[in-house]
């Protein structure tokens, strides 16, 4: 049954919102104030908030913050209730972390509509707000392409086929979309994003390797955090130099660019991670660092379908496995421990062996190894990823064929390799997996 929360110091106005819900078949909790309030949202969890803004004892604007901060409530929805129609007053309480005002006065008037609101996207079992039909964790996980390239955007006839848009990888799992990286592939994302779900609310998380620019250059067009009904929730890890929320409003600042991040209308909250493991909703996350210039990492996702592994940037070296230095043995370990068994593994694979003896240092892998490591790792499905800006499809090809010649070569072995292309998708079947 679905939970109601109501917080309101006025009884008048609680208790008939409160009867009306129940008659709806919604289990109610009520609270006469916002410190109250906050306890039973904790305890509770509840589906939908209703907060008045102005009342003792913590207002709906500290509420609202409280509630996004101390509760994983990404899918719970808040309505704020006004008592004046204050532009202002319904711009803070969406920043603060409201989905929707509405005015006191037409509450109840508007309760059926709100809740069909808040419901209207929800399969038949499920109580959460959010969970669209399209990314709930009935349907098996889909990862989807939108920037491949390193570096640099390279637009034009030699990349059209692979794509010249850098990295972001989409990840459609048990009811969360997470997006892997902010390149400029971003921008193609949210556009979809934007046309798919038109006015239904997105709750999307967005894990960051690391703050390189062609990692984080396409977040100012990224459309979707644009939107006030939007939560988007950016998490990774402080930068050599300055810290997640640093970097990525750097970028945004006059004269680079004409809206800074402040003032987008989402409800954007970056998190910067202390640990390297954490979960986004029922996906579990491990994170490694990886072998590249500054702190930059590589995630895994354990799905219900299955495992999906990301390291964009990594120059994986088997020496290192064997080196003297204690510190390269241990970071070797450790990533393989990352990739091991993973249904997909998408790895930066920049170089031929040619390439990489010119490039050794760059913090970018080699074709070879990174097929080595997979088969080693007993990875199933491995893309060759971040592919150089000087790199036509031709080449890429040349280097795909190279790579599936030397899984040829393993006796016995069973690896998919191919290269990452924009628009390609890997979906999970109930059995084993398939692009």
């Amino acid at each position: 049954m679905k939970t109601a929360l109501i917080i309101d110091d006025d009884e008048r106005c609680r208790a008939p919102a409160a009867e009306r819900l129940r008659a709806l078949g919604w289990t109610v909790v009520e609270a006469e104030n916002g410190e109250q309030g906050l306890e039973l949202a904790l305890k509770h969890d509840p589906d939908v908030i209703l907060c008045t803004l102005l009342m003792p004892n913590g207002n709906g604007f500290q509420l609202c913050r409280a509630v996004r901060e101390q509760l994983d409530s990404r899918d719970t929805r808040i309505v704020a209730i006004s008592t004046g129609d204050y532009a202002a007053d319904h711009t803070s309480a969406l920043e603060a972390g409201a989905n929707e005002v509405v005015e006191k006065s037409a509450l109840l008037d508007e309760l059926e509509a709100i809740i069909a609101r808040a419901t209207a996207s929800l399969p038949a079992t499920s109580t959460r707000e959010g969970e669209h039909p399209a990314v709930n964790g009935a349907r098996p996980a889909e990862v989807r392409f939108w920037g491949v390239r390193g570096s640099i955007p390279t637009p034009g006839p030699e990349t059209v086929r692979y794509g010249g848009n850098t990295s972001c990888v989409e990840v459609r799992a048990d009811g969360e979309i997470v997006v892997l990286d902010a390149g400029s592939g971003i921008r193609s994302l949210g556009i979809a994003l934007t046309k798919e779900f038109a006015k239904e609310p997105l709750n999307l998380t967005v894990l960051i390797t690391h703050t390189h620019w062609d990692h984080i250059q396409g977040f100012p067009f990224f459309s979707p955090a644009y939107n006030s009904i939007n939560r988007l929730r950016i998490l990774g890890y402080e930068g050599a130099r300055a810290g997640l929320g640093a970097t990525l409003a750097g970028q945004m600042e006059s004269p680079y660019f004409p809206i800074a991040l402040k003032e987008m209308p989402g409800h954007i909250v970056i998190e910067e991670l202390p640990g390297m493991g954490f979960e986004v909703g029922a996906i579990h996350v491990d994170a490694c660092f990886a072998k590249h210039p500054g702190v930059c990492v590589g995630y895994r996702l354990s799905t219900s379908s299955g495992t999906i592994v990301y390291v964009p940037d990594n120059e994986w070296s088997p020496e290192d496995s064997v080196s003297e230095c204690a510190e390269s043995c241990n970071r070797n370990a450790k990533m393989i421990e990352l990739v091991k068994g993973a249904d997909i593994l998408m790895m930066d694979a920049q170089y031929d062996r040619e390439e990489y003896q010119a490039h050794k240092g760059w913090g970018h892998g080699c074709v070879d190894d990174v097929v080595g490591l997979a088969l080693d790792a007993g990875v199933k499905h491995l893309y060759l990823f971040h592919h150089d800006p000087a790199h036509d499809d031709a080449r890429i090809d040349a280097l795909l064929q190279h790579a599936q010649a030397l899984v040829a070569a393993r006796p016995g072995a069973t690896l998919v390799v191919r290269a990452a292309r924009e628009g390609e998708a890997f979906t999970f079947q109930a059995k084993g997996a398939s692009t």
